[in-house]
């Protein structure tokens, strides 16, 4: 589709061009000729009318010129064929110049919109495929139990439970897509304030402690009192997400730190834990939509879409900042967000 689009486009393109080449280039010829034409027309007058070359003779004796002898026609002509020969041949090269340079210059236009298609056709298959899994878990158990004749309250009970599960999983992968959806806008510029980041990292742990108890994980915090201009309760979810992810990926009786150092006019936060780390093949990946790495981190048990880390990614950016990972296997991750000062 988009290959016809782009052949159509530089067909736009040279016609285009084209018309305002040919347009000049007729503009240029019959100027020329008329040129031609004057001078023939006025050497056939001199020829014709001697007396007037006389009385020049007379009155200025220096601007006299010798009588013109007869005008060659076919030297005229040859003049004109090779103006027109002369303009063929650069509007040929145009031509040509013109047919790869609109080629060239629609794949540039067409390039962020078929990037954009693409993105949104790779959005639709695998929010399908993330939420075809609990819809199946969910038709599943409510057909097995309305097969069951012997259904109890208590067999009930336990399904409507599983049921709920899934339908919590669903409005949770619902709300991450929508929030996906927004195309960078996750942060609403009227709410945002000054905050000391301390203060931000802070209810982020407070968000992540039952989890962390749990498994026995101690979180040492760090961070260092300096004020940055955010939504707080948006920078609050991404330092969530990273913690919970330290978490969900470091062994039991571990430890997870929090570090902040300025650098410049900008502020970095360290999220490192002692984990599984990630591999070379999934760390270019990571904040990729729906990414769940296949290897190392899939021998552990954590539930979720792959979604959180690019929600992250997306509200450090609104926030005119940046966000990183360094990871090696077993050894554990660290990831860093970067924002400016206020």
């Amino acid at each position: 589709m988009f290959h016809k689009t782009r052949v159509k486009l530089t067909a736009w393109y040279l016609i285009i061009i084209m018309a305002i080449s040919l347009f000049f280039s007729v503009f240029i010829y019959v100027g020329a000729t008329g040129e031609f034409d004057r001078a023939l027309r006025m050497q056939e007058f001199r020829r014709e009318h001697p007396e007037v070359e006389f009385r020049t003779l007379l009155s200025n004796p220096l601007e006299y010129q010798t009588p013109p002898v007869a005008p060659d026609v076919q030297v005229i002509d040859e003049a004109r064929l090779r103006v027109l020969e002369s303009l063929i041949g650069i509007n040929l090269i145009i031509f040509i110049l013109s047919a790869f340079s609109g080629y060239f210059l629609a794949g540039r236009t067409l390039k962020p919109i078929k990037e954009m298609v693409d993105e949104q056709n790779r959005f639709i298959t695998d929010s399908s495929h993330e939420l075809r899994t609990p819809l199946t878990s969910l038709r599943s158990e409510i057909e097995v139990g309305l097969r069951n004749k012997k259904l109890n309250l208590a067999s009930a009970q336990k399904i409507l439970a599983s049921n709920l599960e899934d339908i919590i999983s669903l409005q949770t992968l619902t709300e991450r897509l929508l929030e996906l959806s927004q195309n960078g806008k996750l942060v609403d510029n009227n709410f945002i304030e000054e905050v000391p980041i301390n203060l931000i990292i802070n209810e982020a742990v407070k968000k992540v402690e039952t989890s962390a108890k749990l498994k026995q994980i101690k979180i040492e915090n760090k961070v260092k009192k300096e004020q940055v201009r955010v939504v707080r309760d948006r920078l609050t979810e991404v330092f969530i997400i990273l913690l919970d992810n330290a978490i969900k990926y470091s062994s039991e009786k571990n430890t997870v730190s929090i570090i902040s150092k300025n650098v410049d006019s900008k502020i970095e936060i360290s999220v490192i834990d002692n984990g599984i780390g990630i591999s070379n093949d999934d760390i270019g990946h990571i904040f990729d939509r729906f990414y769940r790495a296949n290897r190392s981190r899939s021998k552990v048990n954590a539930s979720g879409y792959g979604l959180g880390l690019s929600i992250a990614k997306k509200i450090v950016e609104s926030h005119k900042g940046t966000i990183s990972v360094k990871s090696e296997i077993i050894k554990g991750s660290k990831f860093t967000v970067s924002l400016p000062k206020a």
